[in-house]
């Protein structure tokens, strides 16, 4: 017979216990911010630069959309606001934001590039 004494009990059921409060924070450890880059009458634009600046970091990622307007970041985190926008041939869209409270593994914001 296998003798399992009761501090060995503790230490398996404190860890188990640790591992389904932890399982939340891991099951969505990146995602993906796409969209499509729009001008008037939404009209697709390839060739668009899409600028993605991390506000924890200051750091900046770019993507050219691609003959269908679409753009795509992957491996971003969930914990971090995200300010996205696009230039083409020297207009530039609005600004948006991708807000760590935004719990969606894969978002979707459309740019709309201004026209002059």
């Amino acid at each position: 017979m296998i003798s399992i004494s009761k501090r060995s009990v503790a230490i398996v059921s404190f860890v188990v216990l640790i591992a389904a409060l932890t399982l939340p924070v891991y099951a969505q450890a990146t995602r993906t911010l796409q969209g499509q880059v729009m001008k008037g009458g939404d009209a697709p634009v390839p060739g668009a630069i899409v600028y993605l600046k991390n506000t924890k970091t200051l750091s900046v990622r770019s993507f050219t959309s691609d003959e269908k307007g679409n753009y795509r970041f992957p491996s971003l985190s969930p914990n971090v606001d995200y300010e996205v926008y696009a230039v083409h041939e020297g207009n530039k869209s609005d600004t948006k934001t991708l807000s760590a409270f935004d719990s969606r593994a894969l978002a979707t914001i459309n740019l709309k590039v201004n026209t002059k």
